[in-house]
């Protein structure tokens, strides 16, 4: 595996690889890395000749009272995690290098950000698509995959791709949970152990509602009325969102659908927590996020 932190070094090793003929997946990540990332390389790994994975905790899309110092970053362990996972090249740029001078220009998301995380975390989209884009012209994949617990992130970046015409196919995988269906994310790690007793009841919350979906409700309110049962029996549990959306747009539906995205974020103690299901996965809805 080459490890290089400099960006016109890892332009000129991806240029060069893509010259023999070979294909190149990027799995962009901030480091920290479980096995949801890891099975992002398993995934890609199946379909081109060179996996890379970017470690960068980016500032740009995290707001001034975010955990920028205190992301949890491990670059030892998540080198030899990323070999033992077969990759190929490990791209590990600063934020000096990335950001020589502050960043005027940026890629704005519009109305794709108006709800949810980016209601709750303005300009965080912003930077998100921002560092999306200088990976993709840095590394230029011709595939680069995400996980879908980040269900708006994956949207905005295949609506980024498809209005600015990138070359680039963007996968999006199923998320990888824990025993008890707590989403893998780098911010667990944030949890006390009482903590992690009470988080698994987001996705009950969330099996609840597809429960009651797939036995013929759709009406929102009741959909999340279901869900908030088992998450409002936990008071440690601060609701910031749950809602159901369109899969495309990402607006909010009165009826939902096969497809429609049910998503909730909360925060319990230092830790912000997302999830989302495809309501009628499994049954021939489409579960593509973003299409």
């Amino acid at each position: 595996m080459i490890e290089i932190a400099d960006p016109d070094a890892m332009r000129t090793w991806s240029r060069a690889e893509r010259k023999s003929g070979r294909t190149i997946a990027l799995v962009p990540t901030m480091g920290s890395l479980h096995e949801g990332h890891l099975r992002l390389i398993d995934r890609v790994r199946e379909r081109v000749d060179r996996v890379v994975v970017s470690i960068f905790v980016n500032p740009l899309q995290f707001g001034s009272t975010e955990d920028l110092g205190a992301y949890p970053r491990d670059l030892d362990r998540d080198r030899a995690a990323a070999l033992g996972r077969g990759t190929d090249g490990l791209f590990v740029p600063t934020a000096e290098v990335m950001y020589p001078a502050p960043a005027v220009v940026r890629v704005v998301p519009g109305s794709l950000a108006d709800s949810l995380c980016g209601a709750q975390r303005p300009g965080h989209f912003e930077g998100v698509l921002t560092v999306v884009m200088k990976l993709f012209n840095i590394v230029e994949p011709n595939l680069a995959s995400f996980g879908r617990k980040d269900a708006q992130q994956a949207v905005v970046i295949r609506r980024m791709v498809t209005d600015l015409n990138l070359p680039i196919e963007i996968d999006v995988a199923p998320t990888v949970r824990e025993r008890d269906g707590l989403a893998m994310s780098s911010r667990n790690a944030y949890l006390s152990e009482a903590e992690r007793r009470v988080a698994p009841a987001l996705a009950r919350g969330l099996d609840a509602a597809h429960e009651a979906f797939l036995g013929g409700e759709r009406a929102v309110d009741r959909l999340v009325a279901a869900a908030r049962a088992p998450i409002d029996s936990e008071p440690a549990l601060e609701l910031e969102y749950l809602e159901v959306v369109d899969p495309v747009s990402l607006a909010p539906v009165e009826t939902a659908e096969a497809a429609s995205i049910m998503a909730v974020a909360a925060r319990i103690g230092a830790a912000r927590l997302i999830d989302n299901i495809i309501l009628g996965e499994g049954t021939g809805a489409d579960p593509r996020v973003g299409q």
